[in-house]
């Protein structure tokens, strides 16, 4: 007879309300239902969704750390939710000591895609082109190739963004793959760019499943159920990758709003992983890549970071923190 804990009511999944983010949890609540168990959706507006809405003000303190997983994560402190799906690199790299990162799913496409029609790639976009784009990240790089180029804000999901560039408002989007690959939105990007042009955000394309922690339960036999039926969805490779990029933007003090791109992954059986900082105007590049076969992916991490630092990462670092354009 088994002696693990059951889970007697539906598991309730956290999520934003975006197509994006239903995406992602539904992903999450088919594996469930699939393996046996039973889990229901309960949407949550976050802070980041209402900024996105015309006509917001946002309050005086806001740092913008948080601003699509606080209200999630406070249903989920409360019990009101079991488990919370984020896009990866929405989360901080130091979870709060009540939260834990359960499992991570295999990893979609990190890479980002250039999104138009008309031109098939950046180097095609006529001088001056623009590009909409909200990312101190996408900017920084673009601009280290296309110094010429204009940026155009554009705020919003998925298809509000494409919308944007249907009506003229812009002449191309730079977007994460993951994202228009999972929603069936790749009709327009004829351009992937590879890791060593633009290297993607760290986390990006991997989904986390939050949970709380073993320290921290509102009913230890139903958490202690659900994180046994979560770990079938934990990917190893996949979570080597994200603890490497996010051990290196820790040790960067950075977050998502400066312009570090960290992307490791697995090939030819070997690790590799690249770390891109960038100045604000694109003119000065510090870049490393490294590879090992036998290494943990914390001293990975910190590795990259510290070849960085000796490069002048920190410097360029530094200048980041002026308003966004």
């Amino acid at each position: 007879m088994s002696t693990e804990p059951t889970i007697q009511t539906p598991i309730r999944i956290g999520t934003r309300g975006s197509q994006l983010a239903l995406w992602q949890a539904n992903h999450i609540l088919a594996a469930l239902r699939e393996a046996g168990h039973p889990a229901e959706i309960e949407v949550i507006r976050t802070t980041g969704d209402r900024m996105q809405q015309p006509g917001f003000v946002p309050p005086p303190d806001l740092d913008g750390k948080g601003l699509f997983t606080k209200e999630i994560e406070e249903a989920l402190a409360s019990g009101r939710i079991d488990l919370a799906v984020h896009s990866l690199k929405d989360l901080p790299t130091q979870l709060a000591p009540q939260f834990s990162l359960t499992a991570i799913p295999q990893r979609a496409d990190a890479r980002d895609v250039w999104v138009c029609e008309p031109y098939w790639a950046l180097h095609t976009l006529p001088t001056g082109g623009r590009i909409g784009t909200t990312s101190p990240r996408r900017r920084a790089q673009i601009l280290a190739l296309r110094p010429d180029v204009t940026f155009v804000e554009t705020r919003g999901n998925i298809d509000t963004r494409l919308r944007k560039l249907e009506e003229g408002q812009c002449d191309a989007l730079v977007l994460a793959a993951a994202g228009l690959d999972r929603l069936g939105r790749t009709e327009s990007v004829h351009q992937r760019f590879s890791p060593s042009e633009l290297c993607p955000a760290p986390g990006q394309g991997a989904l986390a499943i939050e949970t709380r922690s073993i320290a921290h339960p509102t009913d230890e036999a139903r958490d202690d159920a659900i994180r046994n039926a979560l770990a079938f969805l934990d990917h190893r490779p996949t979570r080597f990758a994200i603890e490497a990029e996010r051990t290196t933007l820790d040790a960067l003090g950075g977050g998502c709003q400066l312009p570090i791109g960290v992307h490791c992954r697995q090939h030819a059986r070997q690790w590799q992983i690249i770390g891109q900082v960038v100045a604000p105007d694109g003119e000065t590049v510090v870049q490393v890549e490294l590879n090992a076969t036998e290494i943990n992916p914390i001293d990975f991490g910190l590795q990259l970071a510290e070849d960085l630092k000796s490069r002048g990462a920190l410097d360029l670092l530094t200048t980041q923190l002026l308003p966004n354009e």
